[in-house]
């Protein structure tokens, strides 16, 4: 027995070492692999909901609608396909772009007997 011991001291020690610091190692990494799946589970829904979120949002903007007869268009049409209107004057008297002072419109009050 003590010529096994000393024949296979190195073997034993490295055995030992390996026996203690594997599970240690092995389980830290499980833990973090496993947390960082999770992560990944929970945050690819979050991305892909921001991205349906823009890209409505983006669609959303270009979408119009016809003065005249209320139909819906693309932002890229120039007149309505419904009523013919020319759609490019529509956007030119926008009143989006112009001051809010020139918006504003005069109210004068009188008193009523």
């Amino acid at each position: 027995m003590n010529y096994f011991l000393k024949a296979n001291i190195k073997f034993i020690t490295y055995s030992l070492i390996l026996l203690l610091v594997i599970p240690f190692f092995g389980i830290n990494f499980f833990i973090s692999f496993l947390g960082n799946v999770l992560l990944l589970f929970l945050l690819i829904p979050l991305l892909l909901l921001l991205l349906v979120f823009l890209g409505f949002n983006s669609y959303k903007s270009k979408i119009n609608t016809c003065s005249n007869c209320g139909a819906i268009y693309f932002g890229l049409n120039k007149t309505c396909m419904n009523c013919g209107l020319d759609l490019e004057d529509i956007s030119k008297n926008d009143q989006l772009g112009n001051k809010p002072s020139e918006s504003t419109i005069e109210v004068n009050a009188e008193e009523i007997k």
